[in-house]
C-alpha cells in the first residue's frame, strides 16, 4: 500500500479528482499555496494499492500538465527600478510533484 502526496496547479485540482473518481480511486484534496509565485495550489492526498500504483500515477501525469505562464514575481517599487522589477517573467506552472510513502498500517472505518 501506497500513500501518494500530489502537489498539483489549483488548474488541474479538479480535472485530477475527477479522472481518479472516474477511476474508482478515493482522494482527499488539501488547499495549499506555493512558496515561490504564491499562487493557489492543491495538495491531494491518495492512498493506493501497489498493483494500482501505476493507473494512478498515470492519470496524474496526464492530467496535470506543465505548462508556461507569464507572472510578476515581485511587487513594484517605486522609480524606475520598480518598473523592472514589475515586468512578467514566463515561467514554468502546473504539473504535479508527487511523493509516494509506504503504508505500515491500513484500517477503514
Amino acid at each position: 500500500m501506497k500513500l501518494l502526496i500530489a502537489v498539483v496547479n489549483s488548474n488541474d485540482t479538479y480535472s485530477l479528482i475527477d479522472a481518479l473518481t472516474a477511476d474508482k480511486h478515493q482522494s482527499t484534496l488539501i488547499s495549499t499555496t506555493g512558496g515561490f509565485l504564491r499562487q493557489g495550489n492543491a495538495t491531494i492526498v491518495i492512498g493506493v494499492a501497489d498493483e494500482n500504483l501505476a493507473g494512478v500515477l498515470k492519470i496524474i501525469r496526464t492530467t496535470c500538465r506543465s505548462r508556461t505562464a507569464y507572472v510578476s514575481a515581485f511587487p513594484s517599487a517605486p522609480g524606475p527600478e520598480g518598473a523592472l522589477a514589475s515586468m512578467p517573467m514566463e515561467v514554468p506552472v502546473g504539473g504535479a510533484v508527487v511523493f509516494a510513502l509506504d503504508v505500515e498500517r491500513y484500517e477503514k472505518f
